[in-house]
């Protein structure tokens, strides 16, 4: 399964694509941020972001695309341009006939750390040690869209299986979020880093 993270934000919005499956070690194929001038209007910012995500989808192919789910932040103004950001991520993907799937980031930090409470740089250490790269991704938004992508490989079919069973159980959501929060974190097998496509920013 291939996935692309987007960690959504209109300064700088990072994205990460995955290979993998549950149980095994996931190899990174790119890397990178989209930046956008916070002299330009708000559309064009916008606008910008779209064309970046559009082209990332269809260079990579991604069987998913696994976005950070924005709840609330103590600035008003970049909590709206996240969630505007993540909107226009969403289309993009939808445009392209691509599946989107939002994780939280406790959801993410949990996956990808043990800890949902873990700090940006707790993120970027794990995120290196699990893909096996040779330098921390930089910076932090890189290393954040990468962790959506992990998360989404190891979670993602354990989280579609429990949607189903709790359809067919007639189960409530809460009770899906509860169990997503505790499952545990699959082992890893190790593999050979294979270093990451033209697309990133490492080489």
């Amino acid at each position: 399964m291939r996935v692309l993270g987007i960690d959504p934000g209109l300064t700088r919005c990072g994205w990460g694509v995955v290979d993998g499956r549950p149980g095994q070690r996931p190899t990174a194929v790119g890397v990178g941020v989209v930046r956008s001038d916070a002299d330009l209007a708000i559309e064009l910012r916008l606008l910008e972001l779209h064309t970046a995500v559009t082209a990332l989808v269809r260079e990579h192919q991604p069987d998913v695309v696994a976005i950070e789910r924005v709840f609330h932040q103590n600035n008003k103004g970049t909590a709206t341009g996240t969630a505007q950001a993540a909107g226009v991520a969403a289309l993009a993907a939808a445009q392209a006939s691509r599946p989107v799937a939002w994780h939280t980031p406790s959801e993410v930090k949990a996956a990808i750390s043990g800890n949902g409470r873990a700090d940006k740089e707790q993120v970027t250490i794990m995120v290196t040690r699990v893909l096996g790269l040779t330098e921390a991704p930089r910076p932090a938004d890189a290393a954040d869209a990468l962790a959506l992508a992990v998360c989404h490989v190891w979670r993602g079919p354990t989280q579609d299986r429990l949607r189903v069973a709790a359809l067919a159980s007639g189960a409530g959501v809460g009770q899906v979020v509860e169990k997503l929060s505790t499952a545990p974190r699959p082992a890893v097998r190790q593999s050979r880093w294979q270093g990451i496509g033209s697309g990133g920013v490492y080489r």
